[in-house]
């Protein structure tokens, strides 16, 4: 039996909300699945993503293979980089090191790209009060025919 990590689509239209979900491969989207191990809401700001660590490792560590998307969830949140390390037979001290070290480069990362996109949208607003300015000086600079 192929086990998958998948999500599973919830709540309204137009208003998802996705359990994070361990199913067989044959079963459908929104079908039956085995276990649920977290939730994932993209309509939050920025998006709610919590998953139960340990069922996540486990289901990986008997072969449950993740699709696209969860793959993506889960290494944002350092489990496939921790189940990476577990399979590389490193101690849970060298891991929590490798861990620490990567969530410190996260967060420098974050942090010069929130810096990048503040710069960037303070000069574009600087650009649009320039191209207002500069309008107005050429409608008053045309002369009106009567």
């Amino acid at each position: 039996m192929a086990v998958k990590l998948r999500l599973r689509r919830m709540g309204k239209k137009k208003q998802p909300v996705y359990k994070l979900v361990v199913a067989d491969a044959r079963s459908p989207r929104d079908g039956k699945f085995i276990e649920a191990i977290g939730l994932y809401n993209p309509k939050t700001d920025p998006a709610t993503v919590e998953i139960k660590e340990e069922r996540a490792m486990y289901w990986l560590g008997v072969g449950a293979q993740p699709t696209g998307t969860v793959k993506n969830l889960l290494s944002h949140q350092g489990i496939i980089l921790k189940f990476e390390l577990m399979k590389q037979g490193l101690t849970e001290e060298q891991i929590a090191a490798k861990l620490d070290e990567w969530k410190k480069l996260k967060e420098a990362n974050l942090a010069a790209a929130s810096k990048k996109k503040s710069e960037k949208a303070k000069k574009a607003s600087a650009e649009k009060q320039d191209k207002t300015g500069s309008e107005s000086e050429v409608k008053s600079t045309t002369p009106e025919v009567a």
